[in-house]
């Protein structure tokens, strides 16, 4: 069996001490992948954001806030792991300054500076050696284009395209794509059962290979 690493939920990139940047993600689907994978007889770890989804308690769980944070723990776990499942929301950009206090109303127009924060996976990609690497892609426009730019960027196996509609929600949809561009399946339902059948499809094709 092997020891799957899952980077699941949302990241914040604090503008000042109460605010931050983020995204909608909600850990469902990290949840729901971990618990496929426990119930296939694999070890998990997961490296999450803050999210209010209560992760399997077989899994070994490492609570995480900033994208630079989430970057530290998956080098530190990657190298001991068969493989890696991205599915985390990391935030791609923080505020080049943070405020050491609360930012208060002024009346004017407040300007935010702001710069890209590392690329998780693609900084994972780039270290991989017996690994195998699936991640997710979500994209609004040019998807199928956008999702292989991706996949050849981040140097994974396969690559989960689904949409907006996904965040914080009950049911998804997915196709997964493979390096040379082939659809391998299109996965809808609830989360769970779409966890399933993308385990399925990892184990068929990357576990044990």
């Amino acid at each position: 069996m092997a020891r799957i690493l899952i980077t699941s939920g949302p990241t914040r990139q604090y503008l000042d001490p109460v605010r931050y940047l983020s995204n909608a993600s909600s850990g469902r689907m990290g949840c729901a992948l971990a618990e496929a994978a426990l119930g296939a007889g694999h070890e998990v770890c997961v490296v999450s954001g803050p999210v209010e989804v209560a992760y399997p308690r077989q899994a070994e769980v490492v609570p995480v806030v900033s994208t630079e944070e989430m970057l530290e723990q998956c080098l530190e776990r990657f190298p001991e792991c068969d493989g890696l499942i991205a599915v985390a929301a990391p935030c791609d950009y923080r505020p080049e300054k943070i405020s050491p206090h609360k930012l208060s109303k002024t009346g004017d127009v407040l300007s935010l500076r702001l710069v890209e924060t590392p690329d998780v996976v693609a900084l994972l990609g780039a270290i991989r050696q017996r690994q195998w690497m699936v991640a997710f892609a979500l994209e609004t426009e040019d998807q199928r284009f956008r999702a292989m730019q991706k996949l050849e960027r981040k140097n994974c196996d396969l690559i989960v395209l689904n949409g907006p509609g996904a965040m914080c929600a009950v049911e998804t949809s997915v196709e997964v794509i493979d390096r040379q561009g082939d659809t391998l399946a299109h996965l809808e339902g609830t989360k769970p059962d779409v966890a399933r059948g993308l385990l399925d499809l990892i184990s068929a094709r990357l576990i044990g290979r």
